[in-house]
């Protein structure tokens, strides 16, 4: 293969995976670590990828990911995080979950569970769980993206504000070094801090590939959750950042995500 055809190649995996390691590379091409090095370098340096620990990520600062490929990244970290997330949330209680890939695998780890009541503005956790009998499945209203079924927008936020829940389950897009959570969607920043407002104790979930990622808009600091469960945090400022705060980190840990 000529090398600006493989260059093509690892652009277009980097563009559906969001993230191509020097490892996977290697196994796919089947040329040496050196010779991937090289072309990520050069990648990167026309400004196709953004160099990482490890490999390269694809820039999305601008837009982001369609839904279904982020749902392929990091799938078994997702799952485990959802897993942790759930045996924190007892029985009888109530609960908001937001959009996001990782805040499904939450709701999918709930199913087990018995007497909740599910406020959400995520169309899939809703249709999850709609068919389980010791669910109350609450959905809110607004405008419905067609990228993800993340409802969105002031009556969205409105909505929220009805309520007092017993816990929220929130994810990002991109997380800080400064601890910034970030998302690429103001409206559904809007709904995000609302949920934050109106829960006693809000969990946030992510895989530790948003740590090489960045978003333009705010949603909140890190310090402003009770519990953040990840597979790895990479980031001594991040844990810093909880340990001052009082925020319970949780890192699920698994070998896959350790880059080489």
């Amino acid at each position: 293969m000529e090398t600006h055809e493989r260059h093509a190649q690892i652009v277009e995996i980097a563009k559906l995976r969001g993230r191509v390691s020097v490892n996977d590379l290697v196994l796919e091409f089947g040329v040496s670590p050196q010779t991937i090095r090289k072309d990520l370098n050069d990648i990167c340096n026309r400004g196709l990828l953004k160099r990482s620990h490890g490999g390269a990520v694809f820039p999305s600062s601008i837009e982001n990911m369609e839904y279904e490929a982020r749902r392929q990244i990091a799938a078994r970290e997702k799952d485990a995080i959802g897993r942790a997330a759930a045996r924190l949330i007892p029985n009888n209680s109530s609960l908001f979950i937001n959009i996001g890939t990782t805040t499904e695998a939450v709701g999918q780890a709930l199913l087990d569970h018995a007497g909740m009541m599910v406020i959400t503005n995520n169309i899939n956790v809703a249709n999850k769980m709609r068919v389980y009998p010791q669910f109350e499945v609450v959905i809110s209203g607004g405008i419905v993206r067609a990228s993800d079924g993340g409802i969105v927008g002031e009556a969205a936020v409105d909505f929220i504000k009805q309520f007092k829940v017993d816990y929220a389950v929130i994810g990002a897009s991109a997380i800080d070094a400064d601890g910034a959570l970030l998302d690429f969607d103001y409206r559904e920043v809007k709904v995000a801090q609302a949920i934050i407002a109106n829960a006693r104790n809000v969990i946030l979930v992510s895989d530790s590939t948003k740590f090489e990622r960045t978003a333009p808009v705010r949603i909140a600091h890190l310090s402003q959750v009770n519990t953040f469960i990840t597979n790895l945090c990479p980031l001594p400022s991040i844990k810093t950042i909880c340990r001052e705060a009082g925020v319970n980190l949780i890192e699920t840990n698994p070998v896959s995500l350790r880059f080489t």
